[in-house]
């Protein structure tokens, strides 16, 4: 029997990081066959997985190879270059969610242009190569305006936040020396963050989660709320019947995460991701089908879990690196203080400001999880004796 032909259906995922490591875990439960492409055997999805090929993530030839042993193809990033994507296809390699999809998660200029096509609410935005076409844009929306690398950002890295012309022209000429493209964008005066996922199927079938709140802090989600506490009927089924537009629009096969911005006016989209998202970690501990399972199933085009909550509020803390790298430890303090918070660790050599965990806590008060969540978190970053 050829390896394509197993019982059992084989998922590779194209990266080793922490959102391959729990996906593996959904993985187990489903019976499939996970495999993971990961840079390094200390990789955090290397460490546990029991199927591990060791290449370049995003290089063809290693991807080739790799898409030989696999039924189907997915991502736990969004780095692989658009022509690798397309030889994997062009090959027969089942990718999902495919090139054309995921170009969109991929270049900002690119899902911005489809957006306004769309007529999906996004901030003012305009692609940018020289001081004075940011200033021209700044004239319309006035200073500070956000610049961002059209491809390879996340956790707030390739976003900049420019004062006034002489920031902007310091970016610009980074950017020119690096061959970064850019786009500015309008700095939206918002209420607070919110993020929405939906899983969507090759059949059509399409699972939408709660709308959550997202509290940034130096560009990286720390807390998430689920559902975002105060967020009124209509405001809520609109962010997720734009999740739904926006997934069947593009074509999306497997989890998007859509990020939002709360106005007055309603909600405007600020990024996208194609793949499990850190806004939907809380579904671990706090739905019926978690996002790492539900990936799974859409991508092998199983029926969908359902996507509904398990208690009122599921609160999500990260867990950064602090100095003292003595993490386990304190773990067990964690447990001791609070026996119903879940702590999920990625095997993380840990170092200062690095995700390495995240901590969720459910139940029926979400300022009593909030708090609970962020003393665990802390606690296990080292911040208190």
């Amino acid at each position: 029997m050829s390896e394509r032909h197993r019982p059992v259906p084989s998922v590779g995922m194209v990266g080793g990081g922490q959102l391959a490591r729990m996906t593996h875990q959904a993985g187990i439960a489903l019976g499939t066959d996970f495999r993971v492409l990961a840079g390094s055997p200390t990789d955090s999805a290397a460490l546990v997985c029991g199927d591990v090929r060791l290449g370049d993530d995003r290089g063809l030839a290693d991807l080739l190879d790799f898409a030989k042993s696999c039924d189907v193809v997915t991502f736990d990033h969004e780095h692989v270059p658009e022509p690798v994507l397309r030889e994997l296809e062009d090959g027969g390699t089942v990718v999902r969610p495919g090139r054309s999809a995921l170009q969109h998660a991929q270049d900002k200029l690119r899902m911005r242009t489809r957006a306004a096509e769309l007529g999906v609410p996004c901030p003012r935005w305009r692609a940018v190569t020289a001081i004075d076409q940011v200033e021209a844009f700044a004239a319309e929306t006035g200073w500070p305006v956000v610049l961002k690398a059209a491809r390879g950002g996340y956790d707030g890295k390739g976003v900049w936040v420019a004062d006034d012309r002489a920031q902007a022209l310091e970016v610009l000429e980074r950017a020119e020396q690096n061959g970064v493209r850019l786009l500015a964008e309008e700095k939206v005066a918002f209420r607070r963050e919110l993020a929405v996922q939906v899983a969507r199927s090759p059949y059509g079938q399409l699972a939408v989660y709660p709308v959550v709140e997202t509290v940034q802090r130096d560009g990286i989600c720390r807390e998430v709320i689920a559902p975002a506490p105060g967020l009124d009927d209509d405001k809520a089924t609109a962010a997720q019947e734009l999740a739904i537009d926006l997934a069947h629009a593009l074509d999306v096969v497997g989890v998007l995460a859509v990020e939002l911005f709360e106005t007055e006016d309603g909600v405007v989209v600020n990024e996208l991701a194609m793949r499990p998202h850190n806004s939907g970690h809380w579904s671990m501990d706090g739905a019926r089908t978690s996002q790492f399972e539900q990936h799974l199933r859409a991508v092998l085009d199983l029926p969908l879990g359902s996507p509904r909550t398990t208690a009122p509020y599921t609160v999500m803390a990260n867990v950064l690196g602090g100095d003292d790298p003595r993490v386990y430890g304190r773990y067990i303090h964690v447990m001791a203080k609070d026996p119903e918070a879940k702590v999920h660790f990625y095997g993380k050599e840990v170092r200062p400001g690095r995700k390495i965990g995240h901590v969720n806590v459910a139940g029926d008060d979400w300022v009593d999880l909030l708090e609970r969540a962020r003393d665990a978190a802390s606690y296990l970053r080292g911040d208190q004796d």
